[in-house]
Parts: structure tokens; C-alpha cells; sequence
């Protein structure tokens, strides 16, 4: 058996379905990883959540912001963007099927020496609590109507950084909020959301999330995407995954047994 962690698919079927047949995938006996992001400005998000879902269990992914940004689409809590592709999907016959089973993953995830997330971890956070924390939001997330009430109060950048006082909203936004979206934050974990650039050009005053000094997560080795200008980066306890294949770039795994990548160049 391997375990094969894959990076921002968004919508990019092709692509992923050349990978899936680089590594040899057998839903019988290997199991996927996937880092979020697996809908929206690709050409093709409606066959990749297909695929997504005969697989089975042989699939674990955690949410990415473009994946919870089809859900607010399709709550009718926001529009769709002129660079959007959701349209397949919300007008697809098994729409609530397919919106359903996406509210059913997880926002964070953890096996072994492995954590799983989207987007970055809060400096303060350990493996274990952000584990607890991830759960809360899931547990809204996969309820009709926890999900309906608490929807409209998803988006929004503040607050900016945790706090254990934080309750409600409030709280479950930080969270959704650093697991999706965090690229860099100050050393006491204030997030900056605007910034998505090159890590040579960090604003002053932050630091990527992971290169904060002590992180409590460095416990465990954390496999992420969502930066796509930081590109493939591989350290001890560290995988960047998203190697931007929508804009042209690549798709990446890496087979997390012995840490071999696989690549498929995308147009």
C-alpha cells in the first residue's frame, strides 16, 4: 500500500487523471491525499468530484477555500466571480449529492507523523488541538441547518488572530479562516490575508507560517497547498504541495512511504 499526497487539483480533471496513472493508483490498496482545492477555475471541477467520489475510501482530502467558496455559492451566501467554473457543478442533476459529500470532508487531518491541512496551522496551534478545533467546524459544516445559520457568517477577516476566549462565529471563522486561507502571519500569529505573492516579498513584520520560531505543530510533518508561488518545498516536517498546475505549472504527489515526487506538466 502507499499513500500519495497530491496537490490544488481545482478543477483540472486531465491533469489529475495523467497523475493517477503515473503513480499506478489502485483504490483497492492505495490511499489518496489531497490538500484541498479540488474545484474551481480549472476547466473541469464537475468530473473531478465525480472521480472523487467512486474512489471511495480511498480517498482523504481536507477543504480548501475554493471548495468552501462553491458551497457559499451554492447557499446563495455569495456569487459566482468572473474567473468561476462552478456553473457544471451547480446545475449538474446530483448537485445536493455532490454539495453534500463536500461538506463531508474534513477541514484538518492527521495520521501517524502526518498532519493534512489546506492552507497552514496558527503558530499556537498543536497538531492535537488543531485537530479538535478542525472538529468543531466540521460538525457545522455537515448539518443542514447548523450549516444554513452559521453560512452568512463565514466570510470576513476579522478577527485576525486566536484567542480560547472566542466563541461562535468568531471563533469557528479564525479557524476556517487559518486552515484555508493563511499564507503568513506575525510571530504571535496575526494573519495577513491580503498577501499572496512571492515569499521574497513578505510585508514587513510577518513571517511564512511555518518559519515562525517554536510552532507548536512542528511536532509533526504538515502537508499543505494553497501557495502556489511558493511551489514545491520538501523540509523534515514540511510538504508544499501546490505547484500551480492551473496556472500553468504542474501537478504534484508525493509518495509519503519514501517521499518520491511525481509530476504532470499542465497547460
Amino acid at each position: 500500500m502507499s499513500t500519495y499526497a497530491i496537490g490544488d487539483i481545482q478543477g483540472c480533471h486531465q491533469h489529475f487523471q495523467q497523475l493517477l496513472e503515473i503513480i499506478g493508483f489502485n483504490p483497492s490498496r492505495d490511499k489518496l491525499w489531497l490538500v484541498g482545492d479540488v474545484v474551481n477555475r480549472g476547466p473541469n471541477s464537475l468530473a473531478v468530484l465525480h472521480t472523487l467520489m467512486q474512489l471511495g475510501d480511498a480517498v482523504i482530502m481536507v477543504l480548501g477555500n475554493h471548495d468552501l467558496h462553491l458551497l457559499m455559492v451554492a447557499a446563495g451566501v455569495t456569487t459566482e466571480q468572473p474567473h468561476d467554473t462552478l456553473k457544471s457543478i451547480l446545475q449538474a442533476p446530483d448537485r445536493e449529492k455532490l454539495l453534500s459529500w463536500l461538506r463531508h470532508q474534513r477541514l484538518f487531518y492527521h495520521e501517524d507523523e502526518y498532519a493534512l491541512v489546506h492552507a497552514g496551522l496558527l503558530p499556537g496551534w498543536s497538531v492535537d488541538q488543531a485537530e479538535y478545533l478542525a472538529q468543531e467546524v466540521e460538525v457545522i459544516l455537515c448539518n443542514d441547518q447548523s450549516f444554513q445559520e452559521f453560512a452568512p457568517s463565514m466570510y470576513g477577516n476579522d478577527p485576525d488572530h486566536w484567542q480560547d476566549s472566542l466563541q461562535g462565529e468568531h471563533r469557528w471563522r479564525v479557524i476556517i479562516n487559518a486552515m484555508t486561507r493563511l499564507r503568513v502571519c506575525t510571530r504571535e500569529g496575526k494573519m495577513n490575508f491580503a498577501f499572496k505573492a512571492n515569499p521574497t516579498d513578505i510585508p514587513a513584520g510577518y513571517v511564512p507560517w511555518f518559519n515562525v520560531p517554536n510552532r507548536a505543530s512542528k511536532t509533526h510533518t504538515i502537508l499543505f497547498g494553497h501557495w502556489s508561488a511558493l511551489g514545491l518545498r520538501m523540509e523534515r516536517n514540511l510538504i508544499a504541495l501546490d505547484t500551480g498546475c492551473l496556472w500553468g505549472g504542474r501537478l504534484t504527489a508525493v509518495r509519503l512511504e519514501d517521499r518520491t515526487v511525481f509530476q504532470v506538466p499542465c497547460a
